[in-house]
């Protein structure tokens, strides 16, 4: 099936590359198997609560510049998000299951990598596990996107600031299904505090260096509660983009770029059910909604942008 993904501003990685150099704060969004049907449905979606036929925007589709694009990797017509979040993160197109990686399983460098080396400061979050194939597209450079363990290792390498998600797949376990040190630990002695919950963010965020905020202990690390059956004290997306702004903003700001991944629409979207999609949707669009608050602030140094890695579900 071909697949499509929504792309607003897509001037980060494309045309606009002048204006993106320009920017003092970077935020990238992507909506993990957000097509266009996933954001038109949505729209149609929010109008129908309201009890009227037609739409009721976004706040990401009132921006200024939208266009599209077809998703295909360079191995298969329909790509998974390893090879699309590589060609997102890279500018470059690979193989299925692909991490930060070429066709010939050689290293490429992300976007988010030159942001660090350019002394800006640097943020990967998502609403899944940190290790997931989206976000690990942007700080490590794996073969393959199952290799969770390896992935999370690749974490302290790249040396980015912040890093939030839901949790870690396999903290002690390496992909050939080996006991390993767990890698916590080796976060911590690279210099890395870990925060379980907002509440220890909050009390410890003022004197860390770099940051991982995960949910608390004892939650699915796999990744944030659905919107639809979100709980209080359940860790959002929102939440993190608001955790991520201010620590990257913290001390001497020279700027900021930061990932931030809604990665349960592809989920929904897999599961075929579109009031939970529906619903993942318009919870990234509340954290784009924390982005857009940051730029009327900033408006002459901020640039953000939208876009998806590919479809997922053949919505209509």
């Amino acid at each position: 099936m071909r697949r499509l993904m929504y792309v607003l501003l897509f001037a980060l990685l494309t045309s606009g590359m002048t204006y993106a150099q320009q920017a003092k704060y970077v935020f990238y969004f992507i909506g993990d198997g957000m097509g266009v049907n996933q954001v038109n449905g949505t729209e149609m979606y929010l109008a129908e609560l309201e009890g009227r036929i037609g739409i009721k925007p976004l706040l990401f589709t009132t921006f200024p510049v939208a266009g599209m694009a077809t998703t295909f990797s360079a191995t298969n017509s329909v790509t998974d998000s390893s090879a699309a979040g590589t060609a997102l993160s890279t500018g470059e197109k690979t193989y299925n299951g692909a991490i930060g990686m070429d066709d010939n399983k050689n290293v490429l460098q992300t976007v988010a990598e030159k942001a660090k080396k350019a002394g800006k400061k640097v943020g990967v979050t998502t609403s899944v596990s940190v290790d997931h194939a989206t976000p690990a597209a942007f700080y490590a450079h794996q073969p393959n996107r199952s290799m969770y363990y390896e992935i999370a290792l690749d974490l302290p390498k790249a040396g980015f600031d912040f890093y939030a998600g839901g949790g870690f797949l396999k903290p002690t376990t390496t992909a050939d299904k080996k006991e390993a040190p767990s890698i916590f630990p080796i976060f911590e002695e690279n210099g890395y505090t870990i925060a379980r919950g907002l509440d220890e963010y909050r009390s410890k965020a003022a004197k860390a260096d770099k940051m991982i905020l995960i949910q608390k202990e004892g939650a699915e690390p796999s990744c944030l509660p659905y919107a639809i059956d979100r709980k209080e004290g359940d860790l959002t997306l929102a939440e993190i983009t608001e955790s991520a702004i201010s620590f990257l903003t913290k001390g001497k700001d020279k700027g900021f770029f930061l990932m931030v991944e809604g990665g349960k629409i592809d989920w929904a979207c897999h599961s075929n059910d579109p009031a939970t999609t529906f619903n993942e949707v318009v919870d990234m669009d509340n954290a784009v909604r924390v982005a857009y608050d940051f730029y009327k602030k900033h408006p002459k140094e901020t640039l953000i942008v939208i876009t998806a890695d590919h479809e997922t579900g053949g919505l209509g």
